[in-house]
């Protein structure tokens, strides 16, 4: 069976890159309720036109609604999901109990997924949520491939995993450090991420010899103990499809439409070769090099992840334009004539062309394209479609 790839939406225009570059489904979030407070995030006038975008292209849509609510909060979930009665949301992800209860009373027709923040990491607990309406799960991302499988062999439940975006250094994502630090907490959508922060720790005393202190070694960059690697699970298509997982899932709904694009385009061209018996491309393995990240590994697929040797993300490519036709475009970043960019298009590797010529709305020839988000003619030398991303080469 062919599996779903899934793709974050964290706002109408990473919806629109997602599906246009081979997402069979987008998961997105309300303003409140969901894992990603920070992300733009999508009205419910927005949630509606996204499903009805989505289901124009034969994708699904998926709501996170998968923090957990306290007491109090429940009047304003229950105002919030009656509000979406009529949006045809085909599925809702869930972490709590109480909101699956609710949903199953005020959506009966809708699908409920449980979340990886519910942490589940056996057969018995799949099977448990599959008796109280759950149709398929998250699994968390602590379990080995191996662990996968007999959960795979033991129930009957769809089974989701993340196989690409960022990791997180506490238990299924369920970190206390942000509420601790700055009162914000991780477990309602508002992680600040203070696993990432630069921490410096230069001596520290041990009980039975307080007056030893002890250094703290340190690389020329620093000490980094919580940042975790970037999960990159590309190579591995094989592997997973073979293992009978219903539905991969990407992360990274704070990144940008061209992470979006890139990374849709990516495992889908995997997952479809893998499927069409070909080898796999190591080019796909420059493509998302290409967004920003950090150092990449296979989460606990295969072992134990890694910390990150170096602060910060490896940046993407500069995101230059986007196509509104076959010879139009609008502009991201600025660009210029005799600049070396590329075209990425979807079911196609990057291609490398050189700007020649650019023109106004009006024709008339510019040297650059200065003002943010102006439209504006270039010639390339290939075939363009809607939806198709110039990008820099560095």
């Amino acid at each position: 069976m062919k599996p779903e790839l899934l793709l974050p939406a964290g706002n109408p225009e990473k919806l629109r890159a997602a599906i246009l570059y081979g997402a069979d489904a987008v998961y997105l979030a309300g303003a409140e309720f969901g894992m990603r407070a920070a992300a733009d995030n999508f009205t419910v006038g927005e949630i509606y036109e996204a499903v009805r975008y989505a289901h124009s292209f034969g994708v699904k849509a998926y709501l996170t609604v998968n923090t957990m609510p306290r007491s109090d909060e429940y009047p304003k979930l229950r105002e919030y999901i009656d509000n979406l009665r009529g949006s045809k949301i085909d599925a809702v992800i869930i972490a709590d109990l109480g909101v699956m209860r609710l949903i199953r009373e005020m959506l009966p027709d809708t699908e409920i997924h449980v979340s990886t923040q519910a942490s589940a990491v056996s057969s018995a607990v799949c099977n448990a949520y599959q008796k109280l309406g759950a149709n398929r799960i998250v699994l968390a991302r602590e379990l080995s491939l191996g662990e996968i499988k007999v959960i795979r062999a033991e129930t009957s439940v769809e089974l989701e995993t993340f196989v690409h975006g960022s990791m997180c250094v506490s238990y299924s994502g369920q970190c206390l450090l942000s509420e601790h630090f700055t009162g914000r907490d991780a477990n309602r959508g508002k992680c600040t991420q203070p696993c990432r922060w630069e921490y410096k720790i230069y001596e520290i005393e041990e009980q039975f010899r307080p007056t030893e202190r002890l250094p703290i070694m340190e690389t020329e960059l620093g000490t980094f103990v919580m940042s975790s690697r970037d999960l990159c699970m590309i190579e591995h298509m094989d592997e997973l499809i073979d293992a009978g997982i219903d539905s991969f899932k990407i992360e990274g709904r704070m990144k940008s439409a061209y992470y979006a694009a890139v990374t849709a385009n990516c495992y889908r061209m995997a997952i479809d070769g893998y499927i069409a018996g070909k080898p796999f491309d190591k080019r796909l393995l420059a493509e998302l090099a290409s967004v920003s990240h950090r150092e990449y590994n296979t989460g606990f697929y295969f072992g134990r992840p890694g910390i990150c040797g170096e602060p910060g993300y490896l940046r993407e490519k500069t995101y230059l334009a986007t196509a509104i036709d076959g010879r139009n475009f609008i502009q991201r970043n600025k660009l210029s004539v005799g600049d070396t960019v590329e075209l990425v298009s979807p079911g196609e590797y990057g291609r490398s062309f050189i700007v020649t010529a650019l023109r106004d709305m009006d024709g008339n020839p510019i040297a650059s394209t200065p003002h943010p988000q102006m439209q504006f003619a270039m010639d390339v030398p290939f075939n363009i479609k809607q939806g198709d991303i110039i990008r820099g080469t560095n």
